[in-house]
């Protein structure tokens, strides 16, 4: 039985992978947790903000400097801030930590793209702005709860889904990579083209790569096959260095491209 729903996205590469939904409760713990990180971070700002608006009030009133309208541009920039500290913070996060804020990470799930790409710095800033109407009469609430793909508002604007993350990273001994990948990505690592691969493409491989053991051999060797040609195709290569299986292909190019692409 399962208690979650899954989710087939088809990559830009016309390769299907599957996914597992985030589900009510894990969005619902990650929100928790952001709020109040949110709101006790916003809080311990403003109280520092006032003490030094309140010190530079009595300054300037002393001096004599003190404009007339000087309070109401304190309480713009309060405005403002608000607005982008709260905007600001789902926005960054997501971008910067591919789809995960401290909440989401905490509940193990994460933002991607419709396609399966990480989202960017534009969809996740459309979905923080849209969490407002979200939140209101918690209509996103409802959206996930009555929608088979579990999208609020601003994840339907935003062409985004939230999934559950992995729990066992690629390399562990629950999901281990070939004993000859590394003597495969030595050898590419000298084609020069793999340094133009770009992170969404790492981002797919990396997906496969992790949700492969849970695919039906046969749906896996036919995902395996079109990934593999793909990548043969990016690396400007008219057959493979050597004998291998399309699987050890892809294990080497995820190394090598980690390797020199460390911060990955």
């Amino acid at each position: 039985m399962r208690f979650f729903n899954r989710i087939k996205l088809k990559t830009p590469e016309s390769v299907e992978l599957e996914f597992v939904l985030a589900g009510l409760g894990g969005r619902v713990l990650a929100w928790v947790i952001d709020s109040h990180i949110l709101w006790l971070s916003y809080m311990l700002v403003l109280v520092v903000f006032s003490f030094l608006s309140e010190g530079i009030t009595e300054l300037l009133d002393r001096t004599g400097l003190l404009a007339p309208g000087f309070q109401n541009w304190v309480v713009a920039i309060i405005t403002l801030f608000t607005f982008f500290w709260f905007t600001g913070y789902f926005a960054l996060f997501e971008t910067l930590w591919r789809g995960q804020t401290p909440g989401k990470r905490w509940a193990k799930i994460r933002v991607i793209r419709d396609d399966g790409r990480p989202v960017g710095l534009a969809q996740a800033s459309v979905r923080s702005l849209l969490r407002p109407i979200d939140d209101l009469l918690f209509l996103g609430f409802f959206f996930v709860l009555i929608g088979q793909q579990e999208k609020r508002i601003g994840d339907w604007t935003a062409g985004t889904v939230v999934v559950q993350e992995e729990l066992a990273p690629v390399g562990s001994s629950a999901f281990p990579l070939g004993a000859k990948a590394q003597n495969v990505a030595d050898r590419l690592l000298d084609v020069p083209q793999i340094q133009e691969l770009l992170p969404d493409d790492f981002a797919i491989l990396r997906e496969y790569l992790q949700r492969r053991i849970a695919m039906e051999p046969p749906v896996r060797q036919e995902v395996s096959l079109k990934l593999a040609r793909q990548f043969k195709n990016l690396l400007h290569m008219d057959e493979l260095p050597f004998e291998m299986t399309s699987d050890l292909f892809l294990e080497g190019i995820y190394l090598a491209y980690q390797q020199q692409s460390p911060e990955l």
